[in-house]
């Protein structure tokens, strides 16, 4: 089985820090967030992977290469307009064959692939759609099964009255071959809005299957926060790496570190807290549940809590940044101030 990830979208609910980077190339405690889905793929015996790219494409190539320092087989194809998700799928047709596992890229799914190609093919459908339940699904779209997992109906984003289930669309599939004919060539189209309703109403066979295990989409500041806590607190099945660790100065912290920081006398940590590589933290600087990206500078006395720093920016002395603040790479705050 291969698999296409869906990557070329602009992340624009995530910028700042998506102006220079990619979204699915953002440092998850120091590593590219995409090599997380890689690591689900590799585990279940995925060794072939098509990357639908668009927005920074030569980025992902000069970050991955052929996938071999990863076990893995990538290839690429390459949209020259935007062109959503069923166009994107399409565009990568030539380098897909028999049943195909399709990601976005956004999203990380601790989830077990065979299993979810065996519910597939026991009830021999068209289209598989991988399912999470969320605790407040008036924010998504929902995806209504019946008793067998077969999809009955698509709800998008419901008021609470309207609430039968609270499982949602977790952005993978299983494509069999003959779902590409439906699929239009050369310009934009959605597999959410377009393919799924349209195949439904024709009477093609769509399963519903709800995956456990971890999910998390990382669209938002906020939630590209939480995932780097969720990984530190042990709340998703990835190790942080052998980088994280427990600091003196921590009150009973996680922290990791990238490369080359360095940490003053009398910081102190508590929390989850991610370092990037250079970083330099000031003399008395307190840092709670926060992620401080490359090259950044956060200035002595100052107070960080549940925010993100990007890189090269700088923090001056005695500054403090609240909860939700997302400072952009190169930017400086200066001394004394409140964000």
């Amino acid at each position: 089985m291969r698999a296409v990830i869906l990557i070329g979208g602009m992340g624009t609910r995530l910028r700042p820090f998506t102006l220079a980077t990619p979204k699915p190339l953002l440092p998850v405690l120091n590593r590219p967030f995409l090599e997380y889905q890689f690591q689900v793929l590799s585990r279940h015996g995925v060794r072939e992977v098509v990357l639908c790219t668009s927005y920074r494409a030569e980025t992902f190539r000069r970050v991955f290469g052929n996938g071999r320092r990863l076990g893995l087989r990538i290839s690429y194809a390459r949209e020259r307009i935007p062109l959503g998700t069923g166009g994107a799928i399409k565009n990568a047709e030539s380098l897909l064959r028999g049943t195909t596992l399709v990601l976005n890229g956004d999203v990380l799914n601790a989830f077990d692939p065979g299993a979810f190609l065996k519910f597939h093919r026991a009830r021999r459908a068209e289209i598989s759609i991988a399912l999470t339940r969320v605790k407040d699904p008036t924010q998504y779209g929902l995806v209504l099964t019946d008793e067998k997992g077969m999809v009955r109906r698509f709800l998008e984003k419901p008021s609470w009255d309207e609430v039968v289930t609270n499982a949602i669309n977790a952005g993978a599939y299983l494509f069999e071959p003959s779902v590409f004919a439906h699929i239009p060539p050369g310009k934009p189209y959605s597999v959410e809005r377009g393919l799924f309703p349209e195949r439904l109403a024709a009477g093609a066979r769509i399963a519903g299957y709800v995956a456990p295990g971890y999910w998390i989409d990382i669209g938002s500041v906020e939630a590209y926060l939480q995932v780097h806590l969720d990984l530190l607190q042990g709340r998703a099945p990835f190790k942080p790496g052998p980088r994280a660790r427990a600091l003196k100065n921590a009150d009973d912290a996680r922290v990791t570190t990238g490369a080359g920081t360095k940490i003053a006398p009398f910081a102190r940590f508590s929390g989850s807290v991610s370092l990037g590589a250079s970083v330099r933290i000031g003399r008395g600087a307190q840092l709670s549940d926060c992620v401080v990206l490359d090259g950044a500078f956060i200035g002595d006395g100052a107070r960080l809590e549940r925010c993100v720093v990007g890189p090269g920016a700088r923090v001056g002395t005695h500054t403090v940044l609240g909860p939700g603040t997302a400072l952009a790479g190169g930017s400086s705050v200066g001394d004394y101030s409140q964000l």
